[in-house]
């Protein structure tokens, strides 16, 4: 319910079908303009994949960060998502970024000696994105 007061507004709440959800709560998510979004009935995966993010930004991020307030914690996690979704490689098809292609193969050993790699610090140096220099 705080999201109003930074000018963000929910329109969704995804959750699962347990009985500690009474049809009261989905009226009180109603009234405040959010819809509720129910998981499929007997999917254990599809909650895995939430979690696993959580627990990554957990274990990766919060862990190592002291956040100040509100704010802070807010702008860290947002350069966190953009960093994970964006440069980081997951464990998916042959280590591909969820928001870019795969590059190219490197073949040639010759052009694999030439790499001129540079790292760029985010976050103060808790991030470290790597690039191929210009």
């Amino acid at each position: 319910m705080d999201l109003e007061d930074l000018g963000c507004r929910a329109r969704f709440m995804i959750r699962d079908r347990d009985g500690k959800f009474p049809a009261l709560f989905d009226a009180v998510l109603k009234d405040a303009g959010i819809e509720v979004v129910l998981s499929g009935i007997r999917m254990p995966r599809m909650n895995s994949i939430t979690e696993r993010w959580i627990q990554t930004c957990h274990r990766e991020f919060l862990d190592r960060t002291l956040t100040w307030n509100q704010r802070h914690l807010l702008h860290t996690l947002r350069e966190f998502e953009q960093f994970h979704n964006g440069h980081r490689p997951h464990l998916g098809i042959a280590n591909g970024r969820p928001l870019h292609p795969l590059p190219p193969p490197i073949d040639d050993p010759d052009t694999s000696a030439r790499l001129d790699i540079r790292r760029h610090d985010r976050l103060g140096g808790i991030l470290h994105a790597y690039r191929h220099a210009t």
